[in-house]
């Protein structure tokens, strides 16, 4: 069964916006990503599956629930970490994460066991009785992780989750996240700015775009390999590129690389007996992928076929 179903869905705001414009999706469950630009629509999807708005039109289930009819009754299968930062700071982490889970309907002895090991499962067991006011930004995004998994759903909706972390915070929130769908067997659904992250952590997305469903596959779908070659050489990659094309290769020049078309029958002996010739030291010969950035550079991916064919 699908966790996330809509049809038509449609919001409007007051001066003829348009957050969501006909949105049609089926999400299987998995870790899933939910990129798009600023305005996008990617909030007011996420609002509207808590049961937070309304759509305008159209309608939306999430767990076999109708997001407007049984919204109540659907939370207790939800978690949710909100973006912006949200904690009641004169209170401890257990306190918080304990009251959440109540609010979800675990009774209080079961709420304080199932806090203690999800606070231990984002890291924070040595600090949990401490007042949240003397928490890093780190440790209070774990905390909104925390409040968002203690009651056990079967769904979680993360936005943002690395949102005001530096690199290392962002590395470790992440494989919290990806232990958290793997270990656990929960659904996530999280919305990211960061393609890298997404990358990295989901095995499926959903990119809206004027809210509209611009594309929802595979990750791997996105990140194939293309039919480019990637060539590095040292000291410089002119003479090569000059050589390749006097050979009918095709050439792009991409700063120290050579990007080559894979239309030649037997490119790999061709190039390697080139860079030979002209005594050059070959650093990198590989099969490009495609990145989640290409799909943003060229969103109808209309690109030179040549370089980053279109994404299938």
């Amino acid at each position: 069964m699908p966790i996330v179903e809509t049809r038509g869905l449609t919001k409007r705001y007051p001066g003829g916006v348009i957050a969501l414009d006909a949105l049609d999706l089926d999400l299987e469950p998995g870790v899933i990503g939910l990129v798009g630009a600023n305005g996008a629509g990617k909030s007011t999807l996420i609002k509207i599956l808590l049961g937070l708005i309304a759509p305008t039109d159209g309608e939306a289930r999430m767990l076999g629930f109708d997001t407007v009819a049984q919204g109540a009754e659907l939370r207790q299968f939800v978690g949710y970490m909100p973006e912006h930062d949200c904690l009641p700071l004169d209170m401890t982490a257990t306190d918080f994460v304990s009251h959440m889970a109540q609010v979800s309907g675990l009774p209080r002895a079961a709420s304080r066991e199932r806090t203690a090991e999800t606070l231990r499962h984002v890291g924070l067991f040595e600090e949990r009785y401490r007042e949240m006011r003397g928490y890093s930004t780190g440790m209070k995004q774990r905390v909104k992780l925390a409040q968002a998994l203690v009651h056990d759903p079967r769904l979680m909706l993360l936005d943002e989750p690395t949102n005001g972390l530096d690199p290392a915070g962002r590395d470790e929130m992440l494989d919290l996240v990806r232990r958290t769908g793997r270990e656990f067997g929960i659904a996530i659904v999280m919305s990211s700015h960061l393609l890298g992250e997404i990358e990295r952590v989901c095995d499926h997305l959903v990119v809206i775009d004027a809210g509209r469903l611009m594309k929802s596959a595979p990750i791997t779908t996105f990140t194939a390999r293309t039919q480019v070659l990637a060539i590095e050489v040292d000291p410089s990659p002119d003479a090569l590129a000059a050589a390749l094309r006097e050979k009918g290769l095709p050439v792009k020049e991409e700063g120290r690389l050579l990007l080559v078309g894979l239309t030649h029958e037997d490119p790999y002996d061709l190039i390697r007996d080139t860079v030979a010739q002209l005594g050059l030291g070959l650093v990198r010969l590989e099969q490009r992928r495609q990145t989640l950035e290409d799909l943003f550079r060229d969103p109808a991916g209309e690109e030179d076929a040549t370089y980053v064919p279109a994404i299938a």
